[in-house]
């Protein structure tokens, strides 16, 4: 589901800079369906990347040999990703706070001395800054919806409106937050991240108490679509050559 509804949030024709995993299976599956003229553009610097199955990494021979172009990575975050040409970033944490703000650094203690550390940064303050709309996704509980972040590695909204602007920050934030519960959105006044959306089955109160903090809901609160039979085949199609199953 959580697969299916970041696919949904693909526009045809636009541009979108993908990361392995659920968002690289994401953006293949929206190709395969309602959006055959996305433009797929992976850090490696890899533009247009057309596979005809789910890559491996990054660095996976099918993304430059179906490209429409490949780049260096500094051109990659030069050219294309800095300057607000992405339409559409991918992201997941291991913690997410109620404004948007992403940990992918360290958890608990300190930098130096921290109980966790975890694999860094990478490309992710660059997306989180840069492209037009942020989707964030990652599955919904207490450890990752946190209060507080423990680290910020990439900004969502800050400490609330405005905090982007004062910063520099091109790009527009976090639009979506994406779970296996349901999505979330910023509220249009506060930026407080509120559940807008449950997937078929999750019900308001699991997503509370998954959450780190008092959830806002929607007074409009709406159940996702199912996933469709087109949508299904083209997913197990596609996960069927990594040879795991959906």
């Amino acid at each position: 589901m959580m697969t299916v509804a970041a696919s949904r949030q693909l526009r045809d024709g636009s541009a979108c800079f993908v990361g392995i995993g659920l968002p690289s299976t994401a953006a293949n599956l929206a190709r395969a369906t309602h959006a055959p003229r996305l433009t797929l553009v992976y850090e490696s610097g890899c533009l247009g990347a057309k596979p005809d199955r789910l890559p491996l990494s990054i660095g996976d021979g099918i993304l430059a040999d179906t490209a429409d172009s490949v780049v260096s990575v500094p051109e990659v975050f030069n050219y294309w990703l800095q300057p607000g040409r992405i339409d559409v970033g991918f992201l997941g944490a291991a913690q997410l706070d109620r404004l948007g703000n992403l940990n992918t650094t360290v958890i608990g203690g300190s930098y130096d001395d921290p109980k966790v550390r975890l694999p860094g940064a990478g490309g992710a303050p660059e997306i989180a800054a840069s492209c037009r709309e942020v989707v964030v996704v990652v599955r919904q509980s207490p450890r990752t919806f946190v209060d507080t972040v423990d680290f910020v590695t990439s900004v969502g909204y800050g400490r609330g409106p405005g905090d982007r602007e004062r910063l520099g920050l091109r790009g527009g934030g976090p639009r979506l937050v994406i779970t296996d519960l349901g999505i979330l959105e910023p509220d249009p006044d506060s930026l407080e991240l509120t559940l807008t959306r449950l997937h078929p089955g999750a019900t308001v109160a699991q997503a509370r108490a998954a959450t780190g903090w008092p959830l806002a809901v929607s007074d409009d609160l709406v159940t996702s679509d199912e996933p469709t039979n087109l949508e299904l085949t083209a997913l197990r199609s596609l996960t069927a050559t990594l040879g795991g199953t959906a």
